[in-house]
Formats: structure tokens, sequence, C-alpha cells
């Protein structure tokens, strides 16, 4: 009884982990092309110089340092959210995530090698990969039925709620 009421729970926890890792899969490109097409190549090499020569723990500090910047921009965002700015709140912390989430991809991107050499961080690291399989197997059924119902392929209530729409317009545009 108990796991028939998490399951929803879970469910939801890994919808919010795959679109963090969605989010991370398609920001880490686009980083990459901002890097390639600002100067940042040449800070990115000379990052990954400097992160060379530092112990994996002095490397965990240069992960950790970039998300601090971007906590006061979700603060300011949270401060919107109680004066009931909706849209700049939801703007802001949107635009905080899509960034934190971007330049965590890159510094990841020059730390990993450094990082993966402490062994607590690697078992974490594949514990996060396990878990984010485990996410996409329990949301892949309900993903294929949701593309199912939208398919509307005759049959299911996408198809009813189509046919019934469009008798209500009909009967609408006859009354006119």
């Amino acid at each position: 009884m108990l796991r028939r009421l998490l399951q929803p729970v879970w469910v939801l926890l890994a919808i919010i982990f795959l679109i963090e890792a969605w989010l991370w899969d398609h920001l880490e490109p686009i980083v990459a092309r901002i890097v390639a097409a600002i100067p940042l190549a040449r800070f990115k090499h000379w990052l990954t110089e400097r992160v060379d020569a530092l112990s994996p723990a002095m490397t965990l500090l240069v992960f950790a340092v970039p998300v601090v910047p971007l906590f006061p921009l979700k603060l300011v965002g949270l401060w919107l959210l109680a004066h009931e700015y909706w849209t700049g709140a939801f703007f802001t912390i949107v635009f905080g995530k899509l960034v934190g989430v971007g330049v965590t991809a890159f510094v990841f991107d020059v730390t990993r090698a450094k990082l993966l050499e402490m062994h607590w961080f690697e078992r974490i690291y594949a514990l996060v990969l396990k878990i984010r399989a485990k996410a996409a197997e329990l949301v892949d059924p309900i993903k294929h039925r949701i593309r199912a119902l939208i398919a509307g392929n005759g049959e299911g209530w996408s198809y009813r709620t189509l046919r019934m729409i469009q008798r209500f317009r009909k009967s609408v545009h006859q009354a006119r």
C-alpha cells in the first residue's frame, strides 16, 4: 500500500531528475559553442592547465565555486515571488537555473578527470548515472503512453476529445 502511495512521488522525482539531466545534456553543447565563439577557449585551456596542477580536493573547490555567484540571483527570484512579481520571478529563476547548469557543465568538463580521482566522488558519480538510468526507465512507459494518447490514432481519449470538439464547433457554426 505504501509503495502504491509513493509511486507518484518517485515518478515526480524521476521527472525532475530527468529534466536536470536533459538541461545538462542540452546546455553543454551550447556552452561549448559559446566557448568557441567568444575567447573562452583560451580561458578553458588556461583553467585546464591550472586544474591539472591542483590536487583533487582543491579541484572540488574549483568545481563548487562558480555556483556561489548565482545564489544572489536565486534570492532575487525568491524576493520577486514573495512580492508577487510572477513573470519576473519565473524568468529570473529559470535564467539562474540555465546559467547555473551551463556554468556547472563547463566547469565539470574541465575538472571531471581530477574529480574522478577521488574514490568517493567516483562512487557518487556512478550512483548519479545509475539514478539517471533508473529514472529514465521509470518515466519511459509514461512518456510512451502520453505519446500514444497525443498521436490520436483513432483510439483513446484524444481521438474522442477531438471528435467532441469538432461536433461542438459544428453545432456552434450551425447555430449562427
